[in-house]
């Protein structure tokens, strides 16, 4: 949101983000644009010649990010923290503001297992006297206490800004300033809440028409996206079937209880509008909470399709549709080798008003997207 808001105000913009979905390049982009293999193949020889010790994998693409961003000469540069951020690559930079978006329970392995500790290692990216924007409601008081002994300008959600919503529009304010009527957007709204907010610390006078352009225009990939006119037909060609007969498809990356809770919100909405079924693809990764994710879906999800993702952290469709019936008793759960197995599957079942989510994970969405990009 905050890129779409600085292109549309006429800045040169960088953003470094992770994990991609296809190919690396997607974690660095410039102008909205991907840069081409060269100019990271060119940028990693840089970063090789002149470092000094080894490094991580996610040390040397920050690294390479950075030195592509000092080349091309930007406004604004957008570093999204991958993990924590106390210790992550990108803490090497001072920023001149820190947003926090939420504080969830997710990679507890690194961050531990509590709110308290997750936001003490996320406030590790507050820089002194930087302001701080928070759009987690709830702020465990170690994000706090950090704020305060850096004496950061804290702007937190309900307290120094807050949004509204009814059945038409939304509203954003502050002490200072009130948007009345804004249109809904793409992302979930606590988002593009946290993102106006952001913007009343940046010096460059933003307009409200620009931030009203920027909630119509935003979108971000993977995140409750419905599969258009040109991958509906690419998948048909992989089925063997007449594209006609698909149904609506969604793809959503979400893999925790906090991201689970919005989709179920749009898949609340949606459902109201249809006829047929809600058929889920899910596959998690082993170490992400299933059951919480399980908890705001099983209401809504008709029928369950599990499905195997590789790697050490994955696991086996067999192994999530057991904790999804273990805990949830009453649900019927199938279970596939694959991601494309379970599409399949589950669109072998599917009839024209249903509607197919294909979710749970990155990877999940990944392997599903090799198929239809």
């Amino acid at each position: 949101m905050l890129e779409t808001i600085l292109l549309n105000h006429g800045l040169r913009v960088g953003v470094y983000s992770s994990p991609h979905l296809l190919r690396y390049n997607e974690r660095v982009r410039i102008q909205n644009q991907d840069l081409p293999d060269e100019a990271h193949t060119a940028s990693f020889a840089f970063i090789d010649e002149n470092k000094t010790e080894s490094l991580t994998y996610f040390e040397f693409s920050t690294l390479s990010a950075l030195h592509l961003f000092k080349q091309a000469k930007l406004d604004v540069v957008i570093l999204e923290v991958g993990l924590g951020g106390r210790l992550d690559a990108t803490n090497i930079v001072d920023s001149h503001l820190a947003v926090i978006t939420s504080i969830d329970i997710d990679h507890t392995d690194f961050l531990g297992d509590t709110r308290e500790a997750i936001a003490f290692e996320k406030a590790g990216i507050f820089c002194e006297n930087c302001p701080v924007v928070i759009g987690e409601p709830n702020v465990p008081q170690t994000m706090l206490d950090q704020a305060e002994k850096l004496h950061c300008q804290v702007a937190r959600r309900d307290v120094d800004w807050l949004f509204e919503q009814n059945a038409e529009n939304w509203q954003w304010q502050n002490k200072k300033v009130r948007l009345e009527n804004l249109p809904f957007c793409q992302i979930p709204l606590a988002n593009a809440a946290t993102a106006l907010a952001a913007v009343q610390y940046l010096p460059f006078g933003i307009s409200e028409q620009t931030l009203r352009k920027s909630l119509q225009e935003v979108e971000l990939v993977g995140r409750f996206q419905a599969i258009k006119a040109d991958r509906r037909e690419k998948l048909a060609d992989y089925l063997g079937v007449p594209v006609e007969t698909l149904p609506t498809i969604i793809v959503d990356v979400g893999h925790n209880p906090h991201a689970a809770k919005y989709l179920s919100e749009k898949l609340t909405a949606l459902k109201r509008s249809i006829e047929g079924k809600m058929i889920a693809v899910c596959g998690m990764l082993k170490d992400k909470d299933a059951n919480g994710v399980f908890e705001h879906l099983t209401p809504i999800i008709d029928e369950w399709h599990c499905v195997t993702l590789s790697g050490y952290r994955g696991q086996s469709g067999d192994e999530l549709a057991e904790k999804l019936k273990s805990h949830f008793p009453n649900i019927q759960a199938t279970s596939d080798n694959s991601v494309m197995d379970g599409v399949c599957t589950a669109l072998k079942s599917a009839v024209k008003n249903d509607v197919v989510l294909v979710f749970g994970s990155f990877h999940t969405v990944a392997e599903f997207w090799a198929v239809v990009e």
